[in-house]
This record gives structure tokens, sequence and C-alpha cells, in this order.
């Protein structure tokens, strides 16, 4: 693990310390937590600063776009060669946690960082402790508290790069509401809560451990604020809670994990100088963690035979055609658009055929018995990979009635060479779906194994991915195929070159460009950050 240097009893840039290494006693009574130890805490001055940062992003009244997007996380071989980095944030209650994680968030300036708070994760009470909680008598402070085997569960697989589902908890009512919020592609994890270095298989999950040190009076207004104004207690209530359960937990369960912290934030939110030391440090470690999966796709498995899950429309007279009329450089854009709908719904209904499907019988209008076939799944959903891949849309909805739609944007960053993910918005319970994912022109296969890994990381099964595209380069067919065995590859046709600048040769132009009847750019590329097709 790499973390911050630790120095025993050493302030470092205006921040302290503690070893990491340190040992002690304790009764096991909870086997998963970590034993309690005693020790002081010196009390430290209050210092103030702000940090005004804007995120990288866009929002409009329905999406939310970033403007940097997440690099790859994943090698050319497909499988996730990097975990999130996970920051973990524990301190004593309203010692100012989130306020550390948010400066830490705005100073970081990147995309794609997750808050996971503790505070999600209290156990459903039953009948009689919330009749406890309502008198003030439930101890919310006792890890007793807290469902570890979900927050771990939960944490291990954000960390994988999977997406989760993070329970709401309600503290007015003391419960989960219904809906659960998902969320997905942290390339950083910001982990807090009151016990967050107390059970020892979440602590195998903490890259980087910081304890927020803050003084015990501070901490009580604190909380007799918060619990007043957003959580409808009375004073009487909060100021019994604290005495009764909150000071005594955190002299028993929280203080003592100050030692396995990698740095200790005295002051909290305000001292900017520990904060810019944990910036600096998560910048470094990003920078590690940094792939480059177009370059070795380039070079990897090519001359190879094509593999078997290609399907290639048959080239008739009738697709020849079209081609001929699409790969026309004097071809207007309405005759374009025409033919290239033509061919998008013969494509499709060829993607159709792919799908598993069941001997089922009927009755004829005469009386008879007709044995046909149904599809044997539980849904089909459609995923455009925009902008060229959504003018495939209207073909999908054309044959697939009431079909679901999601949306991946997959730009090329113009420095590295590499592709990003920008936007993403899938259908609710995709993972149980056989998925058709759309684009129109695929050369290296960048994106599309971008937004395969996506769908993994939602739980769909490769087996159920068939990506469909109008024209691929061999190179893509071999970079998603070698990476993805089991996902089926439908094309109307194949081409054998990419040049130097990724262009399929003899290939088709920039598809978004000549479609919608915007311009490209002089230097032009099927990467280029207007038309994200690889």
């Amino acid at each position: 693990m790499n973390c911050l240097p630790a120095y025993s009893g050493a302030r470092i840039s205006g921040c302290w310390t503690l070893s990491s290494d340190g040992s002690g006693g304790g009764d096991g009574s909870l086997d998963r937590l970590l034993p309690c130890v005693s020790m002081g805490i010196s009390p430290r001055k209050r210092t103030t600063s702000q940090c005004k940062s804007e995120p990288p992003l866009l929002r409009t009244s329905k999406r939310t776009i970033y403007t940097a997007g997440r690099p790859p996380w994943y090698n050319e071989h497909g499988a996730q060669s990097k975990e999130a980095f996970v920051i973990g944030l524990c301190g004593g209650s309203a010692s100012g946690k989130t306020t550390v994680a948010r400066k830490i968030i705005e100073a970081l300036d990147v995309p794609w960082v997750v808050l996971l708070s503790m505070d999600s994760f209290y156990k459903v009470l039953s009948p009689e402790e919330q009749i406890q909680a309502a008198r003030n008598d439930y101890n919310f402070d006792h890890p007793d508290a807290f469902d570890f085997d979900l927050l771990t569960h939960t944490l291990r697989k954000l960390k994988q790069g999977k997406s989760v589902k993070i329970p709401v908890y309600d503290f007015t009512t003391h419960g989960r509401q219904k809906d659960w919020k998902t969320v997905y592609g942290a390339s950083v994890i910001i982990f807090e809560g009151i016990m967050s270095f107390v059970d020892k298989e979440l602590l195998k999950l903490l890259d980087m451990k910081i304890f927020v040190e803050t003084d015990s009076d501070i901490r009580l207004v604190r909380r007799l604020r918060r619990d007043i104004t957003e959580r409808g207690r009375d004073i009487e209530g909060v100021i019994k809670q604290y005495n009764k359960f909150v000071k005594p937990a955190f002299e028993q369960y929280i203080e003592p994990t100050m030692r396995l912290a990698d740095l200790v934030v005295p002051r909290g939110g305000g001292n900017m100088v520990a904060i810019d030391l944990i910036v600096q440090h998560v910048h470094s470690q990003l920078e590690e963690r940094e792939l480059s999966v177009r370059a070795a796709l380039a070079s990897a498995h090519q001359a190879q035979p094509l593999p078997q899950t290609l399907s290639v429309l048959e080239s008739t007279p009738q697709v020849r055609g079209m081609h001929t009329i699409i790969r026309n450089k004097e071809t207007s854009r309405d005759e374009f658009i025409f033919y290239s709908k033509r061919l998008m719904r013969l494509l499709i209904e060829r993607a159709l055929s792919f799908l598993p499907s069941q001997v089922h019988f009927v009755q004829t209008p005469q009386g008879e018995d007709y044995e046909g076939r149904i599809f044997h799944g539980k849904r089909i959903t459609g995923v455009s990979i925009l902008r060229a891949g959504e003018t495939m849309e209207p073909a999908l909805r054309a044959v697939c009635k009431d079909v679901r739609i999601g949306k991946i944007l997959i730009q090329t960053n113009q420095d590295t060479g590499e592709p990003e993910l920008h936007y993403l918005r899938l259908p609710k319970d995709i993972g149980e779906d056989h998925v058709i994912l759309m684009d129109c022109t695929v050369s290296t296969g960048a994106a599309a194994m971008m937004a395969v890994r996506v769908l993994l990381d939602h739980d769909v099964q490769e087996d159920k991915i068939l990506l469909v595209s109008l024209l691929m380069a061999e190179m893509g067919v071999h970079s998603v195929a070698y990476a993805f065995p089991q996902v089926k590859i439908i094309t109307t046709a194949v081409d054998k070159k990419v040049n130097d600048v990724f262009h399929i040769i003899p290939g088709i132009g920039n598809f978004g460009d000549r479609y919608f009847g915007t311009d490209a750019p002089p230097d032009w590329s099927d990467d280029d950050i207007n038309e994200p097709s690889y």
C-alpha cells in the first residue's frame, strides 16, 4: 500500500501524523473490530481558510456531462487493471469529516470522485428499537448499529470498478428509503464515518487513512445545531444522547483508531495545508495508475483470422450498392442518411436473429396450431455510444416495441489519445437484459471496449452483449473479440486497414459529421472528440 509517510509524534506541514503500525490490546468482544486502547489528545488552535474551485462538468436540466472524462481502468485484455483509490476519513461525530471530504474533492479538481458516507449503512431498526430511538435510548454510536457486511461488500465492489446501490437512510424515521442510489465509475472514493477505522475488513480496503481531529466542545455545538435543525430533534434529547452514547463511544471506539491514521488533520476543513498535502499524494497515485490502452491495441493480436463471434451481413448486390453510395464522398447528406438508415435496419434485424429463442405454439385464425418461436429472455435493451451510435436507435425502436435505451458518451483525450468516459445513462436493472450495443464505426475498438467494460461493470453478462456497427476495421474486431470472447459482433462490412491516424481504410469518413451535417476539423480522425468512434 502506498500512503503518505507516517512519523510518530512529528508535525509535518501543519498536520499531525501518527504511526500506523502500532498495536494494542482489547477484549475481542467483536472479532471484526480493532482492539480498543486509550490515548490522550492535545488541544489545537483553529484557523480558517477557503478554497473555491469549480468541478469540470456541464449541467443541464436533464444531464450532467463531465468535461474531463474517466480514462481507461482496464487493460487491452478488457480486464480491470487498476482499482479506485480509497481515502478513509474517520473522526468523532460532527468533527467536520464531510467538510474535509468536500474540500479534498474541490482541490482535486478531477471528475469521477465518489463520496461514500457511513451514515447510509445504519441497520434497519426493529419495532422495539424504533421505540428506543424515539426516546433517544438507542445507541447509534456503537459498532453494532452499522451494517458492516453490506458496507464492506459495497465498498469492495465500488473499489473494483463495479456499479453499486447505496441505501438512503432517513434520520427522521430511522429507516431506509425504498429507492436506493446507484453509484458507478469512481477513480477516487472518499469514505467517511465515525467508525471508518473500526472494522478490520473495512480497513483492508483503504489506501489512505485520515483522522479529522476537532475539539469536543466544538463537536457538541455542531451536533446540537445539526440534529435540531436537520433531523428534528429537541435539545434535551440531543444532549442526553451525547452524554449517554456519543461521548463514551468516541472514547472507547473512535479515538483509539487515531493511531491507525496515515495523516491526522487538526482543525478539519480549515486546514488547507493538510488538504493540499493529501491532494498532491492522490494526484501522484492517479498518475502512477494511468494506462495506455489504444497503443497496446494497435500492436496486439493482429494478423489473426477473424473470430467466430463475428457475423458480417451477406454482401448482396443491394448491400454492396448501399455501401457504394454512403462511402462516396460526393454523396449528398440526404442520400447518405437515407441509405445509412436502410443499412441500419438490415443490421438490427440481423442482430436480433442472434438473441435466444424458444419454441412457442399459437393457434391461427383457421384454428390450426403453428409452431413458432419467441424471445427467450427477460428484456432487450439498446445502448448507443454517442453521438454516432444514437443514429441507430430509430432502427432498433422500429423492430423492438417498447425497447429501453441507454446512452454512453466516450470521447478521445486529445493530449493522451486515450478514450475517456464522460457521460452514462443506463436503464434500471440492465444487468438482467440482453443488450444491443450500437456504434456506427469501429476503428481500433477502444471506445467499443470501454462501452463493453461499462456494461460488465453493471452486471450485464458478457454473452448477452451484441455489438452492432455499420463498418468495422479488422483491428477493432480483433480488439473486442480478444478482450471479450463471448460478445457477439455484427456488422455490414469489415475493412482491412487502419492508417497511422486511425482512419479506417478505405472507410466511410467521419460518420457523425456526414450524418448530422457538421463540419469536421482539418485534422479530423475516426477518434475525434466530436465523433467518438474508434
